[in-house]
């Protein structure tokens, strides 16, 4: 009897999940839908793994929502300091940073606004504290540099105009109004804040 040979067939190995690529990916599923919307079985589907291994990779979904709400605050978010610089008009400083934030929550259609602002209105009392602690960071930058320009006494309530427009920016950006919408709207704001500040130099 001649030898047989046995072929084995080997099934290809399945690459090995990248964990910061689901990161990634769940990011832009929590930006479009907001934490509530988005379950369990949305975040396996789209990432393309079953729930054990979801919960090995991250620990629970709100794990997964506080790395991906990280990950958007250090590459996509609004960086009010970069606008906020030492020793230029404060008006023309705060109506920039407003005038950026209205491009940035417009910037993809299927992303908008703030993903940050947009989640401390969650129904999750614990998505809602994550981004609320992520959030103070921007806070704390806008009241610094109001407190340089404006008198003590002044400073909280210019704060909370300016975080008022940047909120509601954001919130007009989620009904998907227009770039040019949120940009009239930001220089509207800014003609407020000449009016606290004076226009500055290069509005001259």
């Amino acid at each position: 009897m001649e030898d047989q040979v046995l072929t084995i067939t080997r099934r290809p190995r399945r690459p090995a999940f990248d964990r910061e690529k689901g990161v990634e990916i769940a990011q832009a599923l929590f930006h479009a839908r907001g934490y509530d919307a988005v379950s369990v079985a949305d975040l396996t589907q789209a990432l393309d793994i079953n729930t054990p291994s979801l919960y090995a990779a991250y620990g629970s979904k709100l794990a997964l929502f506080d790395r991906a709400l990280q990950r958007y605050k250090s590459m996509d978010s609004l960086k009010a300091a970069a606008y906020l610089r030492p020793g230029r008009a404060p008006a023309e400083a705060l109506t920039e940073l407003l005038v950026a934030a209205a491009r940035i929550y417009t910037n993809e259609p299927n992303r908008l606004g703030c993903m940050v602002t947009e989640a401390m209105q969650a129904d999750d009392p614990q998505a809602r504290e994550i981004a609320s602690a992520l959030a103070k960071g921007c806070t704390d930058v806008i009241r610094d540099y109001v407190a340089e320009h404006a008198p003590p006494t002044e400073t909280q309530r210019i704060t909370d105009y300016v975080l008022m427009i940047v909120r509601g920016l954001s919130s007009y950006a989620c009904l998907k109004n227009s770039e040019e919408q949120l940009v009239n709207c930001a220089r509207t704001a800014g003609r407020t804040l000449e009016a606290e500040f004076g226009p500055g130099p290069s509005a001259a």
